[in-house]
């Protein structure tokens, strides 16, 4: 692999390239004096086509700041910048081609060190699995979370209560007046959902991780506190160019072991499984979904914010000290002694780290909100390489199922029989969902929780029940949801096997998910079950990523990164 550049190797002896990069340099106003700097690259994910990174033109000045005043030479470059609500196919599928690009810019541009600005779900991983791979010295800066919105002095966060407003919308409780008037109170500001999404997810998982300074995680996205992070951010960036600390110093498994037990103990996103996973690998670190459950059995869920709570992350969670404080509560589970973006350890960062401001939102170990973490692992002959669910999202009494199942190949299918006030469904029935996973939909679309509840049942008072899919789910969403089923359906995993009736069983406390059938039965169908990708690509990084991406459990990265 060729070595990465670096500003000294980029200006080295006198040739007549290095008068021409000197050249076009000084063409854009700087000086001799500049380029004696240490170069530091501000990779910026802006774009009008995403609001959750809407106020990044205004970090990114503040990064500048920063490493203007501690002696460094700061250079902005743009990528591409994913925002699910913008793309008409999953945007999971782009998630790759985003760390490819940024690797590349980072390694072959001579910069010393990086500051990468995200918020949004795909952004974060694409970027770390990036400087994980180029290693560098760099701090990613968390754009941080919106507010909530409010609608007639309810307190709204999206996604969590879009999701609920939607199904009150499809049961008849609402009207379309009513729903366009509530549309513009769902968000609150730009940034990332305010929810322990996906976005904020990665955001503070990454924190655990040491690659953002503490406490930037949760400080909102439109706050003077975030302008300051961003500040401190470009001045620490230097600081670790001229002590070359890089990624590679601060990754190891223990980070990894360190951000599982945040991600466990806030409610995170189940997504992250997939995206922690590929990011560890970037690092030759295998992360196996047994490893995720050893962390869920003893962790405890003492995060009280939505969609397992309460709360909203910039406000309550960060008000209560953020993450910070959290790992402050779990210091005894964490490993200390890993190094972080501060040139400290974590044990060093946490001497004078706040216990929780507010114990309704961040409580003490010994009272959790649930006994256990809030993802669980299962597997079974339905998922023979693991499937995932949120619990501490999932109803109680669900999480012990035997039931019949309903199955659906299309997303059109599902929802015309969930909604059909005449159809047979009702809350002792699974429905599966499958064709959706990495390779099917493509990309492992969210739509998990686009499985609607069915009016019929909702006018009963029953607000769940159990969906198997190999697709995903909005980290900002709730329910008895399985997703990531492994292998998926058009993988040849035995989803492809299952028939309206067949008994589905589902014990999450056991890590159990299976279907009563035999293996010779299982094997016997699927010779004969066909499942067709969803939308059919002769070209481009689409048809790329379907003939090439990994199963949920490696990550759906590509092999040979």
């Amino acid at each position: 692999m060729k070595k990465n550049s670096d500003s000294k190797t980029w200006l080295q002896a006198d040739t007549r390239q290095v008068l021409l990069r000197r050249a076009l340099v000084k063409a854009m106003g700087y000086t001799t004096e500049d380029l004696e700097k240490p170069i530091v690259g501000i990779i910026n994910t802006w774009a009008e086509t995403n609001p959750g990174h809407y106020n990044f033109k205004q970090l990114a000045e503040a990064v500048k700041r920063g490493v203007w005043a501690a002696g460094g030479f700061p250079l902005e470059i743009n990528t591409m910048s994913i925002c699910e609500v913008f793309f008409d196919i999953s945007s999971m599928i782009y998630r790759n081609q985003l760390a490819m690009t940024t690797e590349e810019l980072i390694a072959r541009h001579p910069f010393d060190g990086v500051v990468l600005i995200g918020s949004c779900d795909k952004n974060v991983p694409a970027q770390l699995m990036a400087a994980v791979s180029a290693d560098k010295p760099m701090i990613f800066l968390p754009g941080g979370p919106m507010m909530p919105g409010n609608f007639e002095g309810e307190s709204l966060a999206c996604g969590t209560d879009s999701f609920k407003i939607w199904t009150k919308y499809q049961a008849g409780e609402i009207d379309k007046p009513h729903l366009k008037n509530v549309e513009g109170c769902l968000y609150g500001s730009v940034g990332a959902c305010p929810i322990m999404g996906t976005a904020n997810s990665m955001q503070c998982t990454t924190e655990a991780l040491g690659l953002s300074l503490p406490g930037s995680a949760t400080s909102p996205a439109v706050s003077s506190e975030k302008a300051r992070m961003a500040e401190m951010t470009g001045r620490q960036t230097v600081k670790l160019i001229e002590n070359n600390i890089k990624v590679s110093d601060i990754i190891c498994e223990a980070s990894f072991r360190n951000a599982i037990t945040v991600l466990m103990a806030s409610g995170g996103s189940t997504n992250l499984i997939i995206h922690l996973t590929a990011i560890a690998r970037r690092a030759g670190i295998k992360l196996e979904l047994s490893e995720f459950q050893r962390i869920s059995e003893k962790t405890r869920l003492l995060v009280n914010v939505k969609p397992s709570g309460k709360g909203t992350v910039g406000v309550e969670f960060h008000q209560a000290g953020g993450v910070p404080a959290l790992m402050k509560e779990l210091e005894h589970l964490l490993d200390t002694s890993v190094l972080t973006v501060t040139g400290k350890t974590i044990k060093e960062n946490l001497k004078d780290a706040p216990t929780s401001f507010n114990r309704e939102v961040i409580a003490e170990w010994d009272k959790p909100l649930a006994e256990g973490g809030g993802i669980a692992t299962l597997f079974g002959n339905l998922a023979p390489r693991g499937a995932v669910i949120k619990r501490s999202a999932a109803s109680p009494d669900l999480l012990k199922f035997r039931g019949e199942a309903r199955v659906f190949d299309t997303l059109d299918e599902a929802e015309k029989y969930l909604l059909d006030e005449n159809s047979d469904m009702d809350e002792n029935k699974a429905i599966i969902l499958r064709g959706y996973g990495p390779k099917g939909a493509p990309g492992m679309p969210e739509f998990g929780n686009y499985l609607p509840i069915p009016p019929k049942l909702f006018k009963k008072g029953i607000k769940d029940y159990v969906r198997i899919t190999d697709a995903r789910m909005s980290g900002g969403a709730f329910g008895t949801v399985v997703l990531h089923v492994c292998p998926e359906a058009n993988a040849g995993g035995p989803l492809g096997a299952v028939l309206d009736g067949d008994i589905i069983v589902l014990d999450v406390d056991a890590g159990i998910l299976k279907v009563e059938l035999s293996d010779e039965q299982i094997a016997c169908r699927l010779k004969n079950f066909v499942s067709e990708e969803k939308e059919k690509f002769e070209r481009g990084f689409v048809r790329h990523y379907i003939d090439n991406v990994m199963q949920a459990d490696e990550g759906c990265d590509f092999p040979y990164l």
